[in-house]
């Protein structure tokens, strides 16, 4: 990795997720691919978590805005093709998903996705006595969920 591509992947871990502002864009697992084009010029691949997903304009332009300051051309393309999976995301965003009160995804993606997934506890108080509500939560990648327990109803990021 050159010097201009770690700093560009250093930048990009600032870079909140406009919809889970606990979660960089590096973290999420949708920065696909960082190349120099030169010592001045930087492309970033991003990959959102839908492909119809809302916040994909406001991500790209969060892209380019946190590194315009440092570089002379700022290429930004989207790439649906592999699809997101939250194979992607890293350990470390998955712990900041559940500090964040968002239930994170467990275990891997098998395909084809007939299943995806349930928490495995709530993130306010840890018990598995958990129900869903609704199979969409504030986002189409999250589902609505309620402890049993607590009785606090959270957000669980399905698997996908």
């Amino acid at each position: 990795m050159t010097e201009t591509t770690a700093t560009v992947w250093d930048l990009l871990a600032t870079v909140p997720d406009p919809e889970i502002p606990a979660l960089s864009v590096v973290d999420l697992g949708i920065v696909r691919e960082v190349e120099e084009l030169d010592g001045n010029r930087v492309r970033v691949t991003l990959t959102p978590t839908y492909s119809g997903c809302p916040a994909t304009e406001v991500i790209a332009r969060d892209v380019r805005t946190a590194l315009e300051n440092r570089y002379a051309e700022v290429e930004v393309r989207t790439r649906l093709s592999p699809a997101w999976t939250t194979d992607w995301m890293s350990d470390e965003a998955k712990g900041k998903l559940l500090g964040f009160g968002i239930a994170p995804p467990s275990g891997r993606v098998t395909l084809p996705l007939l299943d995806v997934g349930a928490p495995t506890a709530c993130p306010h108080c840890g018990s598995g006595s958990v129900e869903e509500l609704a199979g969409f939560g504030s986002t189409p990648c999250k589902a609505l969920w309620r402890c049993r327990t607590c009785r606090e109803p959270f957000d669980y990021f399905k698997k996908h």
